[in-house]
């Protein structure tokens, strides 16, 4: 080996040659490299259409199992209140129930303790037996007290319909003939005309039946499905270990697997998504979507090896074919150059120095005036170039870190400008936040209290980035210095506008929402210069917006007379005011928010404080842009004044 090498260093036709079949083998492998990932992930989009079709399905099916034994469950109840009077018919309907729904193991009616007198105990049962007949018995007894087990009781403190978590309702004497009688079931409540609970109707599936069916869901070899109940537990897996008695969870209790216990979270949560991880030691792909009308969510498990067994046996293929021609191509560059050149291993050696990123090496001086001078007064002019371009990247570099840090000094000297401190009072609830769009922005909010009145305000102005932050800087400076001059709302618009119109050769605008509310009697004066209305959530739980009196924004007819609006009592009613970086936020797919979506996110949930209102609607707003480039600056203030 040793001559073999000593022989390639004092040969420049071997070594040329190598460099050849090297920057063959990099151009090849850069295309296979890029064939490569194309075909992988056209590999990976096609199992995830598959397995999505394949989920979609078994989602369809399982739904449609579970809408007959809910209708089942409609035409057995109308039957029951149509037939109370005569509860030896009980029997007859659940036989004929279970006998009409293939997908049924059993079916009870079940009634309150001594609802038919001297019978304590009346529940009828119908359920299938191992040779798919039907028996039909009377439940209940003193070691049999079925109301109270969960499928009694559960419909019964709802007061409405629901299915089960996974039960077993039977005492068996070992471990495999329980797992042959777990059940979930679907329950009806029964109530009298006054209200009263008078029982419950219990429409069951076996569990291992259910298994069974979707068990021949496979869009690959060893792919899998599995069903989880909204606690978690296993309804559908192919291990008997893990079925009905382990939930998701239960791996991760050691906290080895936050991969899994994030997946289980997220089935658990009614998510819909895709997941890579690793599932009994291989990567897999993981495909879920919920019920979300029983709570459960399915999943089908993917190994990648079976996604991507093929394309890797063909990437194989491919090298091995690669690698061939390669060393062909060697052996001719070899015999051609080996005829045509001479030693150049002084230039070899230095231009390798260079590669390896030794620009400052001395390459060798030559008179020669043929390809081999040209080739290494080329390589010194490329080894200057080179240092040229590093010194100017360096420099480069250098300048933007400093605008950099520029940046951010301003952009904390205009965060500093926006209060941070909220009032602590018994009788005000209010909160705000400016997130800019850029390092600084233009948006701006303030409030403050003199003489029992709350002054408040938010603004943005035309465009972005330093212009804006700077006009905005100035627009709130002169808004607290009006406040002292012109208490009035309009009067405080007018001062704003003869400041910001004054010498305005850039033609820079600002909308604002001005108000003050007097602390005693709730009564606020309101101002809008052509920002968004403020929205309100009623008592009633719903929201909608305020209008009023339309103006021009500020610092574009210096003479204008604005217009004001009064509300008599806000005390009690929480509103909003906000930029339109708000209702405006689009997702990657330029849709905006909207000011509907807005006022529903407002009354999606009772209201607790200002604060929670603001990080709701952040919440809300991150969810849609869905990590899309944000368009504009984003400001929010929420408000209520509390009554004494």
């Amino acid at each position: 080996m040793r001559r073999i090498l000593d022989k390639i260093r004092r040969s420049l036709s071997a070594r040329l040659s190598i460099w050849v079949v090297l920057f063959s083998a990099i151009i090849l492998l850069g295309t296979l490299g890029y064939s490569a990932h194309v075909s992988r992930n056209y590999v990976r989009m096609e199992a995830i259409k598959r397995a999505s079709q394949v989920l979609d399905n078994s989602v369809l099916r399982l739904a449609n199992i579970l809408e007959d034994v809910e209708l089942a469950a409609n035409n057995l109840e109308w039957l029951v209140y149509r037939n109370l009077e005569t509860p030896e018919r009980m029997a007859d309907y659940t036989r004929s129930i279970v006998e009409g729904t293939p997908s049924l193991s059993g079916c009870s009616i079940s009634f309150e303790p001594d609802y038919y007198p001297g019978q304590r105990y009346y529940s009828i049962y119908s359920g299938r037996v191992e040779d798919d007949s039907i028996t039909t018995i009377q439940e209940g007894n003193d070691n049999y007290q079925y109301w109270y087990l969960g499928w009694y009781q559960l419909p019964k403190l709802l007061r409405q319909p629901c299915w089960t978590e996974p039960y077993s309702d039977w005492e068996q004497d070992d471990a495999a003939d329980l797992q042959t009688q777990m059940l979930v079931s679907y329950c009806k409540p029964l109530t009298a005309g006054d209200g009263s609970y008078i029982g419950t109707i219990s429409l069951d599936i076996s569990l291992k039946w259910l298994s069974e069916t979707l068990a021949s869901v496979q869009p690959y070899p060893h792919s899998y499905v599995v069903l989880v109940s909204r606690g978690g537990t296993y309804l559908v897996h192919p291990d008997p270990d893990k079925l009905f008695y382990e939930t998701v969870f239960t791996p991760t209790l050691t906290g080895q697997e936050p991969a899994l216990e994030a997946l289980g979270r997220s089935m658990v949560g009614l998510e819909e998504g895709i997941r890579t991880l690793e599932i009994d030691g291989q990567k897999s792909y993981v495909f879920y979507t919920p019920l979300k009308s029983t709570g459960w969510s399915m999943g089908i498990v993917c190994p990648e090896r079976d996604i991507f067994g093929g394309f890797k046996r063909l990437r194989r293929l491919v090298i091995g074919l690669g690698l061939l021609g390669l060393l062909l191509m060697f052996l001719v560059c070899f015999r051609v150059i080996r005829k045509t050149l001479r030693p150049l291993s002084n230039l070899a050696v230095q231009a390798g120095n260079i590669a390896d990123g030794h620009f400052d090496t001395a390459l060798p001086e030559t008179p020669r005036e043929d390809e081999i001078g040209t080739l290494t007064r080329s390589f010194s002019h490329m080894q200057s170039s080179l240092v040229s371009y590093i010194d100017e990247l360096q420099r480069t570099t250098a300048k933007r870190e400093r605008i950099e840090g520029e940046l951010q000094v301003a952009r904390n000297i205009q965060q500093g400008l926006i209060p941070r401190t909220f009032p602590t009072r018994a009788d005000i609830d209010l909160y705000g936040e400016m997130i800019p769009a850029k390092e600084v922005g233009g948006d701006l909010y303030d409030f403050f209290l003199q003489n029992g009145r709350l002054y408040f305000c938010i603004g943005d102005v035309s465009g972005k980035g330093v212009p804006a932050s700077l006009l905005m800087a100035m627009t709130r400076t002169v808004f607290r210095v009006a406040v002292q001059k012109a208490p009035a709302v309009t009067d405080i618009a007018r001062e704003l506008n003869e400041a910001l119109s004054a010498d305005n050769e850039q033609l820079m605008f600002v909308t604002m929402f001005l108000g003050v509310i007097d602390l005693k009697t709730g009564e606020m004066n309101y101002c809008n210069c052509g920002h968004n209305p403020p929205a309100v959530l009623h008592a009633d739980g719903k929201a909608s917006f305020v209008e009023g009196e339309p103006n021009v924004p500020l610092g574009v007819e210096p003479a204008y007379v604005f217009r004001g609006g009064v509300v008599h009592d806000v005390r009690g009613i929480p509103f909003l005011i906000y930029t339109d970086g708000l209702n405006e936020a689009e997702n990657a797919d330029h849709e905006p928010f909207g000011n509907d979506r807005l006022l529903e996110v407002m009354g999606s949930a009772p209201y607790q404080d200002a604060a929670e209102m603001i990080v709701r609607l952040n919440e809300a707003v991150k969810a849609h842009v869905a990590g899309a480039e944000a368009s504009d600056d984003l400001t929010m203030m929420c408000i209520r004044i509390r009554k004494p």
